[in-house]
């Protein structure tokens, strides 16, 4: 016990602390797109899994999306900067884009607007990761191209990747 009160004086204050109020489904939604762009399919799935209702999460998303805070173009093309940055070629960023719901159209549009090219994508990523590729070695090769065709590439950016070597 404490000197000069009583044992249920600890207790009490710890019952008058104030809890933060359970967030609202605009703030839960809010505070996944101030982190990244999230697809229209990825935040009502993730909505839905923080209690959200699937009706109200489609409402809301439609409100978000209005008012310019949920865009499926702009996460498409988001999407497609990171992952060719990581060392992602077409087909496999294109497939990725297709689990997020995002229509044929937008996927096409989304790889469009990529500046960079694809086939020196894959030179750079043949650099850094397969160097021993670069030279005469066969076996070098095979190993490259199958990473390379692993992470997307068509057979036709291989080639190039590893004769630019």
């Amino acid at each position: 016990m404490r000197p000069g009160g009583d044992g249920d004086a600890a207790s009490s204050s710890a019952s008058k602390r104030r809890r933060r109020p359970e967030p609202s489904p605009t703030q839960r939604a809010l505070s996944l797109l101030t982190r990244r762009e999230h697809s229209r399919l990825e935040l009502a799935r993730k909505l839905i899994v923080r209690g959200v209702d699937a009706n109200e999460a489609d409402a809301l998303i439609d409100k978000l999306a209005d008012a310019g805070w949920q865009n499926d173009s702009r996460f498409a093309e988001s999407l497609v900067r990171s992952r060719a940055s990581t060392g992602y070629g077409p087909r496999y960023i294109e497939a990725e884009l297709a689990t997020h719901g995002l229509s044929s159209d937008a996927i096409a549009a989304a790889m469009d607007s990529f500046e960079d090219d694809w086939n020196e994508v894959a030179a750079d990523l043949l650099r850094r990761r397969h160097p021993q590729a670069l030279t005469d070695d066969r076996n070098a090769h095979r190993k490259a191209a199958d990473f390379l065709l692993r992470r997307g590439f068509s057979m036709e950016q291989v080639r190039f990747a590893i004769n630019a070597g």
